[in-house]
């Protein structure tokens, strides 16, 4: 058997939020593999879906900037060692000049923003003066352009802490409409800001995904029944289908069938029927989409108004204008995505200051 050593899983249990046993179990099980104990946990309910993503460790700030005509927006993630230096006056100096730059270029990545030509000298050795200055290293992690398309409107949202920051940009037919959208588009991005959607709608799952993510949401959903049937309350239902790109037409119109059934078994007169079905049918939907509503923008209750779907509200904002609007593109940086900050005790700390 594996050696599973402590740190191994406080660092499983710092991803996941599962039991210290669980986790040590979940290693055991997997040889030590921390990226399979992980799906271990999930499958067994144990792990909560996307936790390990919520565990950020770097420090900086999210940057914006948005043309006056919402026709261009630009985006970077600029880190820090200290939460302490990207609050003060020169890291948000740098960071205002470094978004301003990426906005007023065509750079479309960090290595075309290092050589630009900046105050006479290039951007990277800009850089090196300023973390000479400040005392800390800063590093320009990564940066996203959004532009709209034809009818189009792009527009972004940056947390107030500066953690989070998102883009979106719709496309309508009219472009007179586009102008009216501002507002609206701004408005999507704080719900992606919250809601923390992956991809714009379910066409970006595949069959093999959703079947691997059915399995860690039913165990998660049936762990929890477990402690719901203890204290006595209503259970998770547990779903058939969790994604709308399961839902075909053939077993749409068959559970429309089996609803039918269900109302005449209870006596409902057939002359109301069609106003009982679309709000049953849309139950349906909305039990079977689970995935949707964790992972995806569209798929998501908006969070101003949440008996509608983003995509309802998209199809309510179409008719208002007597348009077709739709998303484009989405992007959305939470600062420190994907860095794992080195543990240390205050011990070591100072005796690394010491060495």
């Amino acid at each position: 058997m594996a050696e599973i050593s402590a740190q191994l899983v406080k660092q499983l249990r710092e991803m996941t939020d599962a039991g210290m046993m669980d986790c040590k179990k979940a290693l055991v099980e997997v040889g030590g593999d921390l990226d399979k104990a992980v799906e271990y946990l999930r499958e067994k309910g144990l792990s909560k879906a996307a936790k390990k993503a919520d565990r950020v460790a770097a420090e900086g700030s999210i940057a914006i900037k948005v043309s006056p005509d919402f026709k261009k927006v630009s985006m970077a993630e600029i880190n820090s060692e200290t939460d302490f230096v990207a609050k003060n006056d020169g890291f948000k100096e740098l960071s205002a000049k470094t978004i301003a730059m990426v906005q007023d270029s065509n750079v479309s990545s960090v290595e075309e923003l290092n050589t630009l030509n900046f105050e006479g000298s290039s951007f990277e050795e800009y850089l090196k003066s300023q973390i000479a200055k400040i005392g800390e290293n800063i590093v320009v992690r990564r940066i996203a352009k959004v532009e709209a398309k034809g009818s189009g409107i792009v527009n972004a949202y940056v947390h107030s802490n500066g953690r989070v920051g998102v883009i979106i940009a719709l496309k309508c037919q009219n472009e007179a409409n586009a102008s009216k959208l501002a507002d609206f588009t701004k408005n999507l991005c704080m719900h992606a800001a919250a809601m923390k959607p992956q991809v714009i709608s379910y066409h970006s799952f595949d069959l093999d995904f959703i079947k691997s993510e059915k399995t860690a949401i039913i165990a998660e959903l049936e762990k929890e029944n477990e402690e719901l049937k203890r204290l006595g309350k209503p259970l998770h239902k547990i779903p058939q289908y969790i994604s709308q790109l399961e839902l075909t037409d053939e077993i749409l119109k068959k559970q429309e069938e089996s609803l039918k059934e269900e109302l005449k078994a209870q006596g409902k007169p057939e002359a109301i029927w069609d106003k009982i079905l679309p709000g049953q049918l849309e139950r349906f939907k909305a039990d079977s989409t689970i995935l949707d509503q964790r992972l995806t923008l569209l798929g998501q209750f908006f969070v101003m108004d949440d008996k509608k779907t983003i995509a309802q509200v998209l199809a309510d904002k179409s008719k208002e204008l007597n348009d077709v609007i739709e998303v484009v593109e989405y992007v959305r940086f939470e600062l420190g995505e994907g860095i794992t900050k080195q543990a240390a005790s205050f011990a070591d700390e100072v005796a690394a200051q010491l060495g």
